[in-house]
Parts: structure tokens; sequence; C-alpha cells
């Protein structure tokens, strides 16, 4: 599956929801598919959107709160989906583009492109019961139309290919801290 046109089909389906875009290529789609205030885009904190999206659906229950992660930042942060799971935050949705390759450091191979770990497996192990991995955009559409309408959490991994990405959103983070919390009020 094409990376950015997975990307688009969840932008698609955006209203009001804020989205946490992980470094590098998941950041690097959220804004080629439409930059928006509500966009988070983490530089320097590989792994952690995961944590900074729990964390949103804590504080603000009455929002689905969406995280847009690359599966080699997943792997980075397994305890993520412990805590997802144990935490249940029936608002979360967390959405990970997997092209089997730290695709930021040159395209080495990491384990879920080698066929060694499964996330959404990982993750319903991690009492994340609706954990998916699609492979086709017709997949992806109906597990986030599901995911928007029913309650979580939700994790979704898309197989995607490598793709590169020239557009770059804002690299200040303290611009974009700003405009995303002036967002959510």
């Amino acid at each position: 599956m094409n990376a950015l046109s997975a990307v688009r089909l969840l932008h698609a389906r955006l209203t009001d929801e804020p989205v946490v875009g992980s470094l590098g290529t998941p950041t690097y789609l959220l804004a080629a598919a439409g930059d928006r205030p509500l966009n988070l885009y983490l530089w320097a904190a590989m792994g952690m959107a995961s944590s900074v999206g729990l964390g949103l659906a804590i504080a603000q229950p009455e929002r689905r709160i969406v995280v847009l992660d690359g599966d080699g930042a997943a792997l980075m942060n397994l305890g993520g989906l412990v805590t997802v799971g144990a935490r249940h935050p029936p608002n979360l949705l967390w959405f990970i583009l997997d092209n089997g390759i730290f695709q930021e450091t040159g395209g080495q191979p990491i384990a879920t492109g080698t066929g060694t770990a499964d996330l959404a497996a990982i993750a319903r192990g991690a009492c994340i019961p609706r954990a998916a991995t699609v492979t086709t955009p017709e997949a992806l559409a109906a597990a986030l139309d599901v995911a928007f309408a029913e309650p979580g959490p939700h994790l979704i991994v898309a197989k995607v290919a490598p793709i590169e990405v020239s557009e770059r959103p804002s690299l200040d983070p303290v611009a974009i801290k700003l405009r995303f919390q002036d967002a959510l009020r």
C-alpha cells in the first residue's frame, strides 16, 4: 500500500481530532496529507508519540485522539503498547505505518520487516483487542471507519511501501506546540 495514500485515508476522516505524529516519515506524510493546527509534530522524540497520545486521551476523554506512528518508533517503545492496554482509553486510535525499515537512517531492516515481530499481535497480547494489520486501502478504510465509530483503544498497522516525502512541516518545536495548544482550546 502507498504510505501517503494510507495517511490521506486517515486525514479524510478527521474533523476535530488531535493527531500526534511521530518523528520522520509519519510527520512528513501527515503534513503532506493536510497540515492543520491540530497536528502535533514530534521532533527528537522517537517512540514517544504513543505516550503523548495516551496522555492526551486521558486528559481529554471527550475527544478522539489519533497517534500516527512508524513501525520503528513503535518497536522502540513497546512499553507504550502495554500502558495503552493497561489504561484502555476508549478514545485512542493508534495508527502505525509499517514499512519494515528504519527509513530516515538509510533503510535498515527492522523486526517487522523480517517477520520476527507482528505489532498487532503484540498489541493483542498487551490487552488491546482491537488491533489489526491491514494490507490494502479497502481494508484500511474499513478499519478506520470502525475506529472512528466505536470505542477503543484501536491499533491499526498498515503495511506500506517505503516512500520519500519532500514536504516537511515546521521544524520549530515551540511554534508547533503553541499552535497545537491554541487549537485544543
